[in-house]
């Protein structure tokens, strides 16, 4: 009987041995996994700040795209009477990205952004300059959005009353909306926005 449970007690012996070991690769295998997770944002700031950055990458892109003979193309295949040439709608969200985070600040935005703005930019490089101006004002102010403020009160023709989470958020809507507009606008030129060529999209 007694020899019947000498292998028994070794296994058992073994098996308790080898227990931390198989617990510390385990846990470094969980502490592996939990470290390539994707990172998500850390503030309510970084919340907004991530789609609009990448609103903005692409109306960037559309709007190096486009030649710069082109930046005064406006649609006619349709009912587009009144509306604005494609160069004219990179500039009005130029503007309109100043106004937004004009309120945010509590300064008083622009107050022609609907016609353009005052701003002289004409040229395609100038225009670029003005909307890349835009982008890096806009993500400035909205770094300052935090928990304690981000339902502060905002005033301003500009989608206000507002709070400031609010206007960032309108900010970001905004961007979408033409960025919507402007891809048929290079679509009519028989150009593909960038942003579809990069994710291999096809017509089916």
């Amino acid at each position: 009987m007694k020899t019947a449970l000498i292998p028994i007690l070794v296994f058992l012996s073994a098996a308790a041995l080898s227990a931390p070991a198989n617990c510390q690769t385990a846990d470094k295998a969980a502490s592996k996994a939990a470290s390539q997770e994707p990172e998500i944002p850390k503030s309510i700031s970084e919340s907004v700040a991530g789609t609009l950055q990448y609103a903005e990458g692409d109306l960037l892109g559309l709007a190096e795209a486009m030649p710069e003979d082109k930046y005064s193309f406006i649609p006619t295949n349709g009912k587009y009477e009144g509306v604005r040439s494609f160069g004219e709608q990179i500039k009005h969200v130029a503007c309109a990205q100043f106004a937004f985070f004009n309120e945010f600040e509590s300064k008083n935005p622009p107050d022609d952004c609907e016609r353009g703005g005052h701003d002289p930019a004409r040229t395609k490089s100038e225009l670029l300059k003005y909307l890349k101006d835009s982008f890096d004002y806009g993500n400035r102010v909205l770094s300052t959005l935090t928990a304690q403020n981000a339902l502060d009160r905002i005033e301003g023709r500009y989608a206000g009353p507002n709070t400031k989470l609010g206007i960032a958020v309108v900010a970001v809507w905004h961007m979408a909306d033409h960025y919507g507009q402007l891809v048929e606008y290079l679509r009519m030129n028989g150009i593909v926005p960038p942003a579809t060529q990069k994710y291999g999209l096809k017509v089916r």
